[in-house]
């Protein structure tokens, strides 16, 4: 979850680092560090706990200069907030950055305390410092040091050192992300945890695959990348990939915040993706509902909101296409022995492609002979590497952590494979997507009422959402949304089930935000008087222009619903990403940056 960059060539590497960090807080801001190798050679160590911005302030003050250095952002995970426990870790010979989880830190620390060896912080990221400064002050090169060290670690981890002794970086990963980056012609080599923090820096990114060793070394003022196994024999196991991308793509404009600017960008998105599927992506698209047109079952899996657009994927496939389809939450589904078959296929969503639970979903179903597909918004994610077949949501960068835009395109992918399978007209499914963008965009025009709603809610206790049918998952990803940036107990449940135990919660402080669609009206719209009648908040969205509606609701978001069909809820699913934008912005809370969350999460 934690953001790398490195850098090694001919520039001030600190305002790269810098640049690369700003990009990639949204995967960690508890701290952020830098090190780098000063003008007397000694490693120079920055670093502070709190957020980038924190860091960049004492580094204005100071103003560093290197042509060699590593970075980091950190979202915790073994040791308090501090800056102690902040990266870059380092002694007077070596200093890393990390990314993940030492499975067996704690006995290794034992092992190599029993050696008088010391710590000094509580992370177990230095028990990979100290492993890698023991094989390097023995005599070893430091890419074999880092070779030596990482063979004896367990879990996932990604780590990108650096020596006070050589121009060189070092980089190494387990089922974590991390790529480099070159360009010969100016001498530099790069190194991050994501692709996007490279953007506008190489034309070239590579993604190695794991237990590969990725060295830039310069000699003779020229750097060069070179990649090996982890006995340095020289290795072709990566995947080279012409970067894309828009370094603007990470500006706010004129949004308060990303999530805002991303709600905002759903209808365009929404057009190019159907634009992409119906025209160069078509035979792609075509390929993928071939296998999925032969499977006797599929078995969908991801982590929340990938989840919940599963959940919505489940039941197309089975009442418009017939196809037996299980959901499970990734963090649960090897645990409980799954019955799969060879035959069956396997389909994981992801929008980063790095979700650590989902990628070893992804290894347990092709380990049993199944074919498996994603659906992920990073092209060359890890993800996107081991799937047989894979499509991409070309939603753009996803800074705010708080997941909008990818959820409405990972729903819509599913959709065009439904229709595919279908066989249904190309211009019929072109004319619904662009009856929902268009609808979309009618709604974010005027967000008066949805911000004078949130203005009057969001002091209350509790947020019970509820719908019935095809709006159920939509409604779990609301009460989500809420949570994660207005730190508000929010749940969503089906409506029927609340009279079996929620309806108990229900007073005059706590909301319900209940979802009536065309779908399953009478038995929704029952549900909801069941809760007006014991008091309950009532915040209806529902079809416009319906009296009776509006006679239960104290308030009322009017929807037009008609010729949606099936995507009616992803209609809804704005109006719940706008109530929940407003509501945290009321409560004055870090809407990108929610406390405690991080964007990809790359450790169990």
């Amino acid at each position: 979850m934690c953001g790398i960059v490195g850098y090694l060539g001919h520039k001030n590497s600190v305002h790269i680092i810098v640049e690369g960090l700003r990009r990639l807080e949204y995967r960690g801001y508890d701290s952020a560090g830098i090190s780098i190798i000063n003008d007397k050679g000694e490693l120079d160590i920055i670093k502070r706990a709190g957020k980038l911005d924190v860091l960049k302030g004492v580094l204005e003050k100071l103003s560093p200069q290197s042509p060699i250095g590593i970075g980091h952002t950190r979202w915790a995970t073994h040791g308090e907030v501090s800056d102690r426990n902040a990266h870059p870790h380092e002694n007077e010979h070596i200093a890393i950055v990390h990314n993940g989880i030492i499975e067996n830190a704690k006995d290794l620390k034992s092992e190599l305390e029993a050696q008088d060896l010391s710590f000094h912080s509580e992370t177990d990221s230095e028990v990979f410092l100290v492993l890698v400064t023991q094989y390097f002050t023995n005599g070893l090169s430091l890419q074999k040091a880092v070779s030596q060290a990482f063979q004896k670690i367990k879990g996932n981890s990604a780590f990108v050192v650096m020596s006070k002794n050589a121009d060189e970086i070092v980089a190494v990963k387990r089922a974590a992300p991390l790529v480099c980056g070159s360009r010969p012609n100016e001498n530099e080599a790069f190194f991050s945890s994501d692709p996007y923090a490279l953007v506008g820096h190489t034309e070239k990114v590579y993604f190695p695959e794991d237990d590969i060793v990725c060295v830039a070394k310069q000699e003779d003022q020229k750097v060069d990348l070179s990649f090996f196994d982890l006995e340095g024999n020289p290795s072709e196991h990566y995947l080279v990939q012409e970067q894309r991308g828009q370094v603007e793509l990470s500006e706010k404009g004129e949004f308060d915040h990303f999530m805002l600017k991303e709600i905002f960008e759903q209808p365009g998105l929404i057009r190019k993706f159907l634009e992409y599927y119906h025209g160069e992506g078509a035979e792609k698209l075509e390929q993928i509902c071939s296998d999925f047109s032969k499977a006797p079952k599929i078995h969908i899996s991801g982590c929340g909101t990938a989840w919940h657009a599963g959940l919505y994927l489940r039941n197309i496939f089975e009442s418009q296409n017939q196809i037996p389809t299980l959901v499970e939450l990734a963090s649960e589904f090897r645990y409980r022995g799954p019955l799969i078959d060879k035959e069956e296929i396997a389909l994981f969503i992801s929008q980063s492609g790095e979700t650590a639970d989902t990628l070893a979903c992804e290894i347990l179903c092709r380990q049993e002979g199944l074919k498996t597909f994603s659906i992920v918004n990073v092209e060359g994610s890890t993800l996107f590497r081991n799937c047989h077949g894979n499509l991409l949501l070309h939603a753009g960068v996803e800074v705010g952590v708080c997941s909008t835009k990818a959820y409405t395109l990972m729903v819509l992918a599913g959709f065009l494979i439904s229709k595919r399978m279908q066989k249904i007209e190309a211009q019929k499914v072109a004319d619904q997507l662009s009856l929902l963008s268009n609808r979309i965009d009618g709604l974010l025009n005027d967000t008066s009422n949805i911000q004078n709603i949130a203005k009057e809610i969001y002091k209350l206790k509790g947020f019970l959402f509820t719908g019935r049918g095809i709006y159920y998952p939509v409604v779990l990803e609301g009460a989500l949304k809420l949570k994660e940036i207005a730190y508000v107990h929010a749940e969503g449940y089906a409506a029927g089930e609340l009279k079996h135990g929620p309806i108990a919660l229900i007073d005059d402080e706590m909301v319900n935000i209940a979802v009536v669609g065309p779908e399953l009206y009478d038995k929704t719209v029952s549900n909801v008087e069941e809760v007006k009648a014991r008091g309950g908040v009532m915040v209806l969205i529902g079809p416009k222009d319906d009296a009776h509606l509006k006679t239960l609701a104290d308030y009322y978001i009017p929807l037009d619903y008609s010729g949606l069909a099936e995507l009616g809820p992803l209609l809804v699913n704005v109006v719940n990403q706008l109530l929940s934008y407003y509501m945290a912005k009321f409560k004055g809370t870090d809407i990108d940056r929610p406390r405690n969350l991080a964007k990809s999460v790359t450790v169990e």
